[in-house]
């Protein structure tokens, strides 16, 4: 049996997972998460798109990029099936 290694820089942040979602309901969940951590003054949130054929994990980046509320955004470096995102601060 493989233990799941939890990253303990990501662990406590607010998570999306797309797993199982089209590209139309990932779009439209992204846009929601991202302007509902925004109200709440998160700062730093995590979307989980997977690895498998790239298609939510390029979704997502797209909608990211259109995001005015994103400041920034990375693939994590230790999990390339999730994205981090840093969000603009709500004034």
């Amino acid at each position: 049996m493989m233990k799941k290694h939890l990253d303990p820089f990501t662990v406590y942040l607010p998570h999306l997972d797309l797993h199982g979602e089209t590209v139309e309901s990932a779009t439209f969940l992204i846009n929601s998460f991202i302007s509902d951590n925004y109200k709440m003054k998160n700062e730093k949130v995590v979307i989980i798109h997977g690895k498998s054929t790239g298609i939510l994990k390029k979704a997502t980046q797209e909608t990211l990029k259109k995001s005015k509320l994103v400041k920034e955004y990375n693939i994590d470096p230790l999990n390339d099936g999730q994205t981090l995102v840093f969000l603009n601060k709500k004034q």
